[in-house]
């Protein structure tokens, strides 16, 4: 919420004993008779065991770089491909069998780098193991463990290595006996349930079916009614899809261009009386537009993701009348037309393409946009980067056919420009692989799914969770529709990702309970060590709520642990007005805290937490894009000391750290209860020549408290009433 007006500007046979020669074949005949008198006829049938482990998802500690990955000790290929570990101890790798089975025999076909020490694991979760075999002499070559028990994650972890080099492996073979799983299967598929609202083009009064969704969400910020609108590809008409709160509309085909309205998809703020300050939660996904007037409105403020869109026209992101708005994101699309930021505070435009761009406050930033204008910041407020340095879009719902699938967009580095307009790529993955979460679901059943191997595609609706969703599989997708709200009840962590490659959480928000939680959403335990460089975990449009549809609480709202990971848009917001708000009753200190190393940040909102609204204790960060205000509601000067700093950085870089960097970044202030309180910095990091800061700023409302520095000790103090921001070109 702003408060004050922008100014402008996936089996190999086993080898069989030959028989001994010599014997007269009479004699050896009669025996053979002999001996069928006394074997039991069913020890002709004895089943051998079944290869379970190719073609599964394998994960690794570490790999020795492109072409190594742990997939290839799993594919089958016994002499041409093969995982090869980091040189440096310990390493493991481990395979996901899908299902619970009972395992009797592990073949390791090691390379000349094999283990001199190592132990064979079993795992039911993938987090805590057992030992089934270990060696301190191993002899490399191809090993044939005999081992018994049940698993479905089986790991092997060296601790000594027989060569300089790291351990490789051509292929990793598990052998046994599929299980039941422990319990009754869960079907995957099915259908979206009622909050899904699906249209083709025959479908009758679109219209009237889009208008009445809007009457009902346009002022229902703090409900729990929540709608995605689906549009078979096509060619829709005279149509006008005005977005409310919890709405998504998002077309149903592969590319944006299979689903055309010759119309609008529109956000504005007549319901709040032309201010967009509060129009948060929403989205818009997949679709090319005509606009009737050639320019279409998307008058947003936080957690309004406007992703994979084409305009074949203009977009004005102000409110009608050129009202408040505080900024929002654009991700993988293209606009023909000419981008009016007008009143927009702060906005991050990621991959894209514009055909220009206009207007601008405090800050406009941009990585990877084609079309987007020249560096100027702070005059003009320009931020630009010519690309991305890694990022991979956000998983989508479509149809094949009659099919539902999600599509999995592939990495991609130093990106510029859209991800779609040729041959797709990245992977599809059918709708009977996900357990669809409708209302009635429970925690326990949810994570059945997930331990069966599902993916989970959460339709629209809010879910109480009296235990944490554990998201243990390498690859998993977690994708929402509909802004599908996530409650941990009893104070629990509401989801914890395993430190594993390349899940993606997509789409979904989590709401705080009454009952503080330690934190709501962990990726990658404490501790974790694992490279996952090749296949990061991403985390995009995941919004987190502390208060306003009730009280709610928690120490750390994310926390960041895994290598790699990628926060490609979120908004993490301790709630400043709605129901069970206060300084002490929504309680949260902190926002984002981040261990990882190689984190990357790619559009981040992080607001009002009563500490350090972002903690970055890992290497080699960086952010792009950073928007920030303080808590309105501290009550003193004393409730926001530090020690002896005056009030917490809203973006603090740890002094341990040695390398970090910032594009693009602000924080604002409006201490509306205590308007004295001074903020002796919005930025802190350590200085060093591998910490580097570019384009900061910060900014009174309205004098509301002020700023005494931008970063550090550096940077101009805000003064007065007036609203300008201080600005720092570059740090140190």
């Amino acid at each position: 919420m702003r408060t004050t007006p922008a100014q402008f500007a996936p089996p190999p046979h086993r080898p069989l004993t030959s028989p001994r020669r010599g014997m007269a074949a009479a004699v050896v005949t009669a025996l053979m008779a002999a001996l069928l008198l006394f074997v039991p006829a069913a020890a002709s049938h004895a089943a051998a065991p079944t290869l379970l482990s190719q073609g599964k998802t394998a994960t690794a500690s570490s790999q020795e770089g492109a072409g190594y990955a742990a997939s290839a000790a799993v594919d089958g290929n016994l002499t041409g491909t093969r995982w090869a570990s980091a040189f440096s101890d310990p390493q493991w790798i481990q395979i996901d069998l899908g299902a619970a089975a009972d395992v009797s025999q592990v073949v390791l076909r090691w390379e000349a780098a094999y283990a001199k020490a190592y132990r064979i694991e079993f795992s039911a979760n993938g987090t805590s193991w057992t030992t089934a075999y270990s060696t301190t002499t191993g002899a490399g070559g191809t090993e044939t463990l005999n081992v018994s028990g049940s698993a479905r994650y089986v790991r092997m972890y060296g601790t000594t290595r027989a060569t300089g080099y790291g351990y490789s492996l051509w292929e990793f073979q598990v052998y046994g006996t599929p299980g039941d799983g422990g319990g009754p299967t869960i079907p995957g598929g099915g259908d979206l349930g009622p909050n899904v609202l699906v249209f083709d083009p025959s479908t009758p009064n679109i219209q009237a079916t889009v208008d009445n969704v809007f009457h009902q969400q346009e002022s229902n910020q703090f409900g729990s009614e929540r709608k995605a609108l689906l549009f078979k590809p096509g060619t829709y008409n005279n149509i006008n899809a005005q977005i409310g709160f919890y709405t998504s509309i998002a077309g149903l085909g592969l590319n944006p261009d299979d689903t055309t309205f010759n119309g609008d998809v529109t956000v504005d703020a007549g319901w709040f009386n032309g201010n967009a300050t509060q129009n948060f939660w929403r989205s818009a996904e997949n679709l090319a537009l005509n606009p009737v007037s050639g320019t279409d409105r998307w008058a947003v403020s936080q957690a309004a993701p406007f992703r994979r869109m084409h305009v074949k026209g203009g977009l004005n992101l102000a409110p009608d009348g050129y009202g408040w708005a505080s900024g929002g994101y654009i991700a993988d699309s293209k606009i023909d037309g000419s981008v009016g930021n007008y009143s927009q505070q702060q906005w991050y435009t990621r991959d894209s393409s514009i055909g220009g761009f206009s207007n601008g406050v405090w800050n406009q930033v941009f990585s990877g946009v084609q079309g987007a204008p020249a560096q100027g910041f702070p005059n003009p407020p320009y931020t630009t980067l010519d690309s991305t340095p890694v990022s991979r879009e956000k998983p989508f719902l479509y149809l094949d056919g009659n099919d539902y699938k999600v599509f999995v967009p592939a990495k991609r580095t130093n990106a510029r420009g859209v991800s779609w307009g040729g041959t797709p790529q990245g992977a599809s993955i059918p709708l009977s692989q996900f357990y669809v979460v409708k209302a009635g679901a429970t925690a326990a059943t949810i994570n059945a799914a997930l331990a069966q191997g599902l993916n989970l595609l959460f339709t629209p609706g809010v879910y109480h969770v009296d235990q944490t969703i554990n998201v243990n599989r390498a690859n998993t997708v977690v994708l929402g529709l509909g802004l599908a709200t996530i409650v941990p009840d009893n104070g629990v962590t509401a989801m914890k990702v395993a430190d594993v490659d390349g899940v993606k959480l997509a789409g979904f928000l989590i709401d705080a309970g009454p009952v503080n939680s330690t934190t709501l959403l962990q990726v990658g335990p404490a501790g974790s060590t694992a490279s996952h460089a090749d296949n990061p975990t991403t985390v995009q449009d995941v919004f987190v709520r502390i208060g306003g549809a009730g009280a709610g609480k928690a120490t750390t709202s994310m926390e960041i642990n895994s290598n790699n990971t990628i926060i490609d848009h979120t908004w993490l917001w301790r709630a400043d007005h709605g129901t069970g708000v206060g300084w002490e009753t929504n309680r949260a200190d902190y926002g984002l805290t981040v261990n990882g190393n190689d984190v990357l940040a790619t559009g981040l909102f992080v607001e009002h937490f009563n500490k350090y609204d972002v903690q970055w204790n890992g290497e080699r960060g960086k952010t792009i894009f950073f928007q920030n205000e303080k808590s309105y509601d501290a009550p003193n000067q004393a409730a926001v000391q530090n020690g002896s700093t005056r009030g917490f950085a809203a973006y603090k870089v740890a002094d341990s750290v040695n390398t970090h960097e910032g594009w693009g970044l602000g924080s604002y202030c409006y201490y509306n209860v205590a308007p004295g309180i001074i903020q002796d910095h919005g930025f802190e990091a350590p200085v060093k020549a591998g910490v580097k800061f570019h384009d900061l700023l910060v900014v009174s409302l309205g004098g509301n408290g002020q700023y005494a520095h931008v970063i550090n000790n550096t940077g101009s103090p805000t003064s007065g009433t007036g609203t300008t921001p201080s600005n720092v070109v570059s740090f140190p």
